[in-house]
């Protein structure tokens, strides 16, 4: 199989205007040719224009993918600039249907204004689009959720030819467009189920990492939504375990307005450890970049607090900052095993870490190429940030690219919208589902309209 070869490309300075729209969020890649943006304004402006032009189409959505994920295939492609086909189309006591490029941040207020949420724990980084949610295979934490495209009942695409087509879960097609890499259509609407709202309080622990290889299934098995950032250097691990809050705990939620209530006790048993992580990170930066927002990522681990809120304000506290992250989904049944992996890794190397390794279980997906199709996966999660100059460090890069060849070697699914060499990777062994995917393709988009280099070396 033809692949195409990883790079972590350097970062371009601030750009504006048009420029901007042409690369991706981290500023790592042009995604295609000045004037090749089109922006329809409604979902029969874009039926038109597909029906009526030809050549190869690419979404850019909130443009969070590496840049080969959206990227034209050619001087001739078209991106798509979907922004203004977003917000609420309508909505039932128990469902709500969006604009493909809503913002997750928005269905979240909507739903949170009426006491609801999803059934999908969300992911940190709110600004994402829906579709780009569900195409990707953005996903959250626990292990009776999975993926976001989880929560989907119904989902509209526009075709290549215009054609309008709306995929509900018993069409033979939906697990194919759940996650979709962008290769089937543009999704224009999302029928979302909603569920009554939990209020949850999260209680944050220093764990010793000593047991880490069994703690984790435990903790995941015994709580409805868990998180944990693993400090290998320290051999510590910071669990963030959330369950239903007590009545009491509710009241005084209600009684703060409905504010996220921090808890009295502050938890200073980890600074030592953040401030260890923090001089590598600057140590190896030699500057750091986005006006410091890695460092507040990282300061975030001090003098922690339990808290008290719904599950978007506890679990969406994410500082979205340009970084290299390498995700790679294991099956939870191997987690403890790959662990005690990287702990020998990690003392035989000593690499020099930006972050602390993440760690979220989720249940099984039925979507046919998420990484959790089918099995309970815990996703061990990696990142490197940029220097001011726009740099990554060799050690940091190294860093990636060891940790990403290990969990591949140990079956691992790497996440589709982070950076993973694919050439790692047998598509068709891990999952079982890719010919069937491939079927879908061709029967949805024949000519590969939706194409680009990168879809193409693995699809094709």
């Amino acid at each position: 199989m033809t692949t195409t070869p990883l790079a972590y490309p350097p970062q371009e300075p601030e750009l504006t205007g048009e420029d901007a729209r042409l690369r991706n969020w981290a500023r790592n890649s042009r995604l295609g040719p000045p004037g090749s943006v089109v922006a329809p304004a409604s979902e029969a402006e874009l039926s038109e224009f597909l029906s009526t032009s030809g050549g190869r189409v690419r979404m850019i959505g909130s443009r969070m993918s590496p840049g080969r994920m959206m990227q034209v295939a050619d001087g001739s492609g078209i991106l798509l600039d979907l922004t203004r086909l977003s917000g609420l189309i309508s909505s039932t006591d128990d469902t709500a249907t969006f604009g493909g490029s809503t913002p997750l941040a928005d269905v979240y207020a909507f739903l949170s204004a009426r006491g609801q949420m999803l059934s999908a724990s969300p992911g940190v980084i709110a600004e994402q689009t829906l579709a780009g949610a569900l195409a990707t295979g953005t996903h959250g934490q626990g292990l009776q959720q999975s993926s976001i495209a989880g929560a989907a009942l119904s989902i509209r695409m526009v075709l290549a030819d215009g054609t309008v087509a709306e995929f509900d879960r018993d069409h033979p097609h939906f697990p194919a467009i759940q996650l979709s890499l962008g290769s089937l259509g543009v999704i224009t609407a999302v029928t979302l189920r909603a569920r009554e709202s939990v209020i949850y309080t999260c209680l944050k622990t220093a764990e010793s990492a000593d047991t880490l290889e069994t703690d984790l299934e435990t903790w995941n098995r015994e709580n409805s939504l868990v998180k944990a950032w693993w400090f290998p250097q320290e051999g510590q691990v910071q669990v963030w375990k959330a369950n239903a809050a007590t009545d009491a705990e509710v009241v005084r939620y209600r009684a703060g307005g409905g504010e996220l209530l921090a808890h009295a006790t502050t938890n200073t048993t980890m600074n030592d450890t953040v401030e260890s992580t923090l001089r590598q990170m600057r140590d190896d930066t030699k500057g750091v970049a986005d006006a410091g927002k890695p460092l507040r990522t990282m300061t975030r681990f001090r003098d922690f607090t339990d808290v008290t809120g719904d599950v978007y304000q506890v679990f969406c506290k994410g500082i979205a900052t340009p970084q290299i992250n390498v995700e790679i989904g294991i099956p939870l049944s191997r987690a403890g095993e790959v662990i005690r992996m990287i702990k020998d890794w990690h003392r035989e190397t000593r690499p020099r870490m930006h972050y602390p390794v993440i760690l979220r279980c989720t249940g099984p997906s039925d979507g046919w190429l998420s990484p959790s199709h089918d099995q309970d996966t815990c996703y061990f999660g990696f990142v490197v940030y940029y220097a001011a100059d726009g740099s990554l460090s060799e050690e940091g890069e190294s860093f990636l690219r060891a940790v990403e060849r290990a969990l591949a070697a140990e079956g691992g699914r790497p996440h589709w919208g982070k950076y993973f060499d694919e050439s790692l990777y047998d598509w068709p062994v891990l999952y079982p589902q890719w010919h069937a995917f491939r079927r879908v393709r061709e029967a949805l988009d024949p000519q590969h309209r939706f194409a680009n280099a990168f879809t193409a070396a693995l699809l094709d």
